[in-house]
């Protein structure tokens, strides 16, 4: 990889790591403290209504988005026909969310979440406006953006969902710190960027995003309901409280994963998308995200998991311990998402989203299965068929990277396998200072210490390859950009 590309990765992986840290810790303290305030049955319901929000989303966005930035050329007609359609979606959804929320609180036998389904779908309307645009920062690499307005937001909603949750608003502090997030990052987004769409349209132009974008868009949308159908069914089959068990459980794990995995994410699809025509480029270059990504999501997931309990007694209290035992078992499946993220991220950028599409529904097709198979058993059996179909999904996922780029599975473990291994003995380490019967916070606090201690201390050792990298080419270049 020549030293311009390592240039644009480390300065685009260092804005969008921070962005996504940043806000992610924001949303972590925010939580942590209305979880203190709040019921669990409050989490509850605005999880169940964020359910349908996400498959919205993606219904919303079509798959123009990556057609946006996948594209090797795109003009402002492109740019414009995609934001009008995009607008004319979002107002569409909205509408129908407005008139199908009765229905929907019927369906759940709670009418008090008609106007909690409408208040959290505006966020769908503000997000037509942000799609567009969130496209064109992310082709022209200006992450930085994404920093300022994410932050923003996230400012500006924790201010108004604490103040709401002290006064005593209950549900309606989640509703509000939603909307008002989504709203604040929209706003400074269009402030910092100098893109505006033109009065003008072409159907041909949207017919040749839409050509590459459906087959995204129903592999995103299949995605999107098989992965919040387990929201669904356990709303329904169970009470509100397990549903916010299970949610939190998925949340701390989820929030940490997916900020490491959308950063590197983001950054290496639009420069993979220009080098589509070099293999071993993307190959080098979908290497080096497995490897990096596992190197951080490791050993924070093995470190959550043996440290599950103490953590939660600290920072949620004990009327959230019944979320442990889904902490721990998202942090194993979460492991995964290197593997299936980086390999289908290949697929996508060298133009095959239809090879996308047919692994996404094969993998769903086993998903829907164990679904089928554990959730009349418990809302603990739906979390085991998690971890399972994300150990199937990496490896199905991983096959057409053999053909595609000749970067097959075997090949990706035998990468990761030392990193994994050392998590893996780092956070048993962690887990055998419970054994000290300490008060929590000092619990933790030891366990921090020592997990990354035999961490860094085995990289070194090792000379893992990760190590030097981030030694060796990130860190240089993230202490140059602090210093500015």
């Amino acid at each position: 990889m020549n030293e311009k590309k390592e240039n644009v990765i480390v300065n685009g992986f260092f804005w969008r790591f921070a962005e996504r840290c940043g806000v992610q810790l924001i949303s972590a303290v925010v939580s942590i403290l209305l979880a203190r305030i709040l019921t669990p049955d409050d989490y509850g319901k605005v999880a169940l209504v964020t359910v349908f929000n996400n498959i919205m989303y993606v219904l919303l966005d079509c798959g123009i988005g990556t057609a946006l930035v996948q594209k090797k050329e795109v003009d402002e007609l492109d740019y414009s026909s995609a934001f009008f359609f995009s607008i004319v979606i979002s107002f569409v959804l909205y509408g129908g969310m407005f008139v199908a929320a009765p229905y929907l609180a019927a369906f759940y036998n709670d009418p008090s979440m008609t106007p909690i389904f409408r208040g959290i779908s505006l966020t769908v309307a503000v997000c037509g406006i942000k799609t567009i645009q969130q496209a064109h920062v992310t082709r022209n690499m200006k992450f930085q953006y994404f920093f300022y307005s994410a932050f923003a937001g996230a400012i500006v909603s924790t201010v108004l969902g604490l103040g709401l949750a002290y006064m005593g608003f209950g549900v309606w502090a989640l509703v509000v710190q939603q909307v008002s997030n989504i709203t604040v990052d929209t706003l400074v987004l269009w402030k910092l960027s100098s893109w505006r769409p033109k009065m003008e349209f072409s159907w041909q132009h949207l017919k040749g995003l839409l050509s590459y974008g459906w087959k995204l868009l129903a592999s995103s949308l299949s995605s999107v309901i098989y992965n919040n159908l387990r929201s669904l069914i356990i709303g329904k089959v169970y009470t509100s409280a397990d549903l916010a068990y299970y949610n939190q459980g998925d949340n701390l794990t989820y929030n940490i994963a997916s900020s490491v995995d959308t950063s590197i994410e983001s950054v290496l699809f639009p420069v993979m998308s220009s080098l589509q025509d070099d293999r071993a480029q993307v190959k080098n270059m979908t290497r080096r995200s497995i490897k990096t990504c596992t190197y951080i999501i490791a050993p924070v997931m093995m470190s959550t998991a043996f440290c599950a309990e103490p953590l939660v007694r600290l920072i949620l209290t004990e009327k959230w311990l019944p979320c442990v035992l889904f902490l721990r078992v998202f942090c194993l499946s979460y492991i995964c998402w290197p593997i299936i993220t980086a390999n289908l991220n290949a697929a996508k950028a060298v133009g095959r989203s239809d090879l996308y599409l047919k692994r996404q529904l094969m993998n769903e097709a086993v998903c829907i299965l164990l679904l089928l198979a554990t959730f009349r058993i418990s809302v603990e059996a739906i979390a085991y068929g998690v971890l399972i179909t994300n150990v199937v999904t990496q490896i199905l996922d991983a096959q057409p990277s053999k053909k595609l780029i000749d970067y097959g599975y075997l090949e990706q473990m035998r990468d990761i396998l030392p990193t994994l291994l050392l998590a893996a003995g780092a956070g048993l380490c962690m887990y055998l200072v419970i054994f000290l019967h300490l008060p929590d916070l000092l619990t933790v606090i030891i366990q921090v210490v020592v997990g990354l201690g035999i961490y860094l201390t085995g990289s070194a050792i090792l000379e893992l390859d990760t190590f030097e990298y981030f030694k060796d080419v990130m860190a240089p270049s993230i202490r140059q950009k602090l210093k500015r």
